[in-house]
């Protein structure tokens, strides 16, 4: 059974700004990449990074079946705004999904204890500058490294 990282946004320019090089390299390594993000939106971007696109909205009425995921990224102003998606994140946390980043404009650059760098591949960095063309976003945002927050500071542990 494949890994599987869920991606929660409402833009998937956004995405692929913030995290496209992380969802890139877990998809070249094997990774079921799921972005769930509007449907009305332009997905070839997320398509270009090997990442299959989902209705948000439709995601977040369903109940949860099937496998869970084994990780998450989350747009941090869609968990601010989004209780269904504060929901989600401590419910995976509470599953045990590891591996749960958010991302923000506001966060680029920041370092401290809950923050997680992705150094992007040489692969990654090509790709995203492709879905970045392809979501009309600026390509300075090619960088070599994306910068995340963990949840688990959002959602501390009974011990911690």
């Amino acid at each position: 059974m494949r890994r599987r990282l869920v991606v929660i946004a409402t833009d998937p320019a956004d995405v692929v700004r913030y995290a496209g090089g992380w969802l890139f390299d877990r998809a070249l390594a094997g990774w079921d990449v799921r972005v769930l993000t509007d449907v009305r939106a332009d997905t070839r971007p997320l398509r270009i990074l090997g990442a299959r696109p989902f209705d948000l909205e439709s995601a977040l009425a369903a109940p949860v079946r099937g496998p869970r995921p084994d990780a998450f990224g989350v747009s941090a102003e869609l968990y601010a705004t989004d209780p269904r998606v504060r929901d989600l994140v401590r419910d995976g946390l509470d599953w045990g999904v590891s591996d749960c980043r958010l991302w923000s404009e506001h966060w680029c650059g920041m370092d401290g204890e809950d923050t997680e760098r992705h150094r992007l591949s040489a692969a990654a960095r090509a790709f995203k500058t492709h879905a970045l063309l392809a979501a009309a976003a600026p390509l300075s945002d090619a960088v070599p490294t994306e910068s995340f927050r963990r949840a688990g500071a959002l959602h501390p542990s009974p011990a911690g």
